[in-house]
């Protein structure tokens, strides 16, 4: 076999090897935890076994905003309460809801209050303030906030010291007609 031919094919072997090892790890933008569980990664950040640290970002048009352990900005649901979340099967595609098997923690300088609801999959959903937490699909990258105003979704905003958000108006159910689509 020629030299070309042999580094071509090593190559492409290398190639298959490396997308075969982080598509079934769940790698990309929500961490090893995949889309259907982005908090799964930890992001590097200490936390309890399967906990997750949630973190904050400057945005120049939210203010600070609420970021999952990946750095990626988490957004809620108007149609969601403390005890439920609205957004199942193709919203859950499309915005993937940060979960935890272990306890969520805020990082430093980060105010708010954290728990948790039992999705209808059985999974744990981080909640934020009383509500529960997502990732949007199409932000590709940490400080990305595509997501504000797509069906009911608004970025989440890290509250003062003290402060507790007020409650948004009524907002379609993610099945319902609006901007945007799954």
């Amino acid at each position: 076999m020629s030299a070309p031919r042999f580094l071509s094919l090593l190559t492409a072997a290398v190639i298959l090897v490396a997308a075969c090892s982080t598509s079934g790890s769940g790698a990309g933008p929500y961490g090893a935890g995949g889309a259907a569980s982005p908090a799964a990664a930890g992001g590097g950040a200490s936390a309890a076994a399967g906990g997750v640290v949630l973190g904050s970002a400057a945005s120049a048009t939210f203010g600070t905003v609420l970021t999952g352990p990946n750095g990626m900005t988490l957004y809620t649901h108007a149609g969601d309460t403390a005890t439920s979340s609205t957004c199942t099967g193709s919203c859950a595609t499309a915005w993937p809801p940060l979960t935890a098997t272990g306890q969520a923690t805020l990082g430093p300088g980060v105010a708010g209050q954290l728990g948790s609801v039992t999705r209808d999959d059985g999974t744990t959903q981080v909640t934020y303030n009383g509500l529960p937490v997502y990732y949007w699909q199409a932000d590709t990258k940490a400080g990305d906030v595509t997501g504000d105003g797509v069906e009911g979704f608004s970025v989440a905003k890290v509250a003062a010291p003290g402060a507790m958000p007020a409650a948004s108006g009524a907002a379609p159910s993610p099945s319902e007609g609006g901007k945007g689509s799954y």
